[in-house]
């Protein structure tokens, strides 16, 4: 299986091919606002980024994909990562035929996965997310990690890792404005003092049931209701929670007439959340 290299990465660069049967589309999670260092780079080619962990894969055909990674790092970082246990289309069917609106919007986002990235990265780039576009939050977090990440080099390119609490901590007023932070720069040097002094606070609220996450993740400086429910959702992979932007109330307001339809997936709502923001932001609310 480990035997095909990559057209694009030096020889002594291996990949290896690797079957995808559930829903995945790698252009749609990246755009499904949910993460901001994932990038396609070049036709076709994509690449993720976890703690110092670099992933570069390709769609080949069908269920077929190349990977840049080790069969170990598939199994153990990789497919955890895409949420690959979980079936995507099962819960894609499970939705009532009477939700004509999001019966619609899944089958246009269908591919999406809630990707379970890192708690603290999460938490950090949700802060920066306050009023800014996609775009806009995407070079934010690069400068930051370009200012006080590790390097990372790859065949293709040099990286940053997501800066440390002690990192981020130790960075002056100056280098944050530089990084197009703005009003955001106390609350993201406040929340990583509070992290670098409580080191397994993160991990600590990964044991709280959904109301208590939220609440522990609302006491940190610049976390309102929305952040706090980005966080739960792609940090602690929480998917009973579905974090209500403004695109996701306009749907609310215009597709529900105010009522929300979340409570009625349960365990799920997060899932059809990310549907319904990706079909709303991508074609204007059809």
């Amino acid at each position: 299986m480990f035997i095909k290299k990559f057209p694009f990465i030096e020889r002594k660069e291996k990949s290896m091919h690797i079957f995808i049967r559930d829903e995945f589309d790698l252009y749609k999670i990246i755009h499904s606002g949910q993460c901001f260092r994932a990038v396609e780079i070049n036709d076709g080619l994509f690449r993720f980024i976890t703690g110092r962990h670099v992933l570069y894969i390709r769609h080949i055909q069908g269920i077929r994909y190349d990977v840049s990674c080790s069969p170990y790092l598939w199994n153990h970082l990789w497919k955890p990562y895409f949420d690959l246990s979980e079936n995507y289309e099962a819960i894609r069917n499970s939705i009532s035929p009477n939700d004509h609106y999001l019966q619609k919007a899944a089958d246009y986002s269908r591919g999406i996965r809630i990707l379970r990235q890192d708690p603290w990265e999460t938490l950090i780039t949700f802060i920066i997310s306050q009023r800014k576009s996609i775009p806009a939050i995407a070079s934010a977090v690069e400068k930051l990690c370009q200012k006080a990440g590790e390097e990372i080099k790859t065949p293709l390119e040099i990286l940053y890792t997501f800066p440390t609490p002690q990192k981020l901590s130790s960075l002056s007023q100056e280098d944050l404005k530089a990084c197009s932070l703005g009003y955001r720069i106390p609350y993201i040097s406040k929340s990583a003092e509070i992290i670098k002094k409580s080191p397994h606070l993160l991990k600590d609220m990964a044991t709280y049931d959904d109301e208590k996450l939220l609440n522990a993740l609302m006491e940190l400086p610049g976390v309102g209701i929305k952040v706090a429910n980005c966080t739960a959702l792609f940090g602690f992979h929480r998917t009973a929670l579905a974090p209500v932007d403004v695109w996701i109330q306009r749907v609310i307001d215009q597709k529900y007439e105010g009522s929300n339809p979340f409570p009625t997936y349960g365990q799920k709502a997060g899932i059809m959340q990310q549907y319904l923001f990706y079909y709303a932001q991508s074609t204007g609310m059809k």
